[in-house]
């Protein structure tokens, strides 16, 4: 097992939460955990992990910080 800091931000934080620590099996993605959240693919638009921009496919290592965005609208 990993240990993960998750942090949401925006409209993602909805029902959820700010941040937590989770525990996930060895090898998973970013994607995976998202899944695990309900937060559906199409709602990230930034994927980060320990500040750096990486794709959702990224398996997490023990200690990551893992913040996810959704898309961001303005006008």
């Amino acid at each position: 097992m990993v240990q993960i800091t998750v942090k949401l931000f925006a409209t993602l934080r909805n029902n959820r939460f700010k941040v937590d620590i989770r525990e996930y099996p060895e090898g998973t993605t970013v994607l995976q955990v998202a899944e695990d959240l309900e937060i559906p693919e199409e709602e990230l638009a930034i994927t980060m992990v320990n500040g750096i921009l990486l794709d959702v496919k990224h398996v997490l290592q023990d200690g990551d910080t893992l913040a996810l965005f959704p898309p961001v609208g303005g006008g």
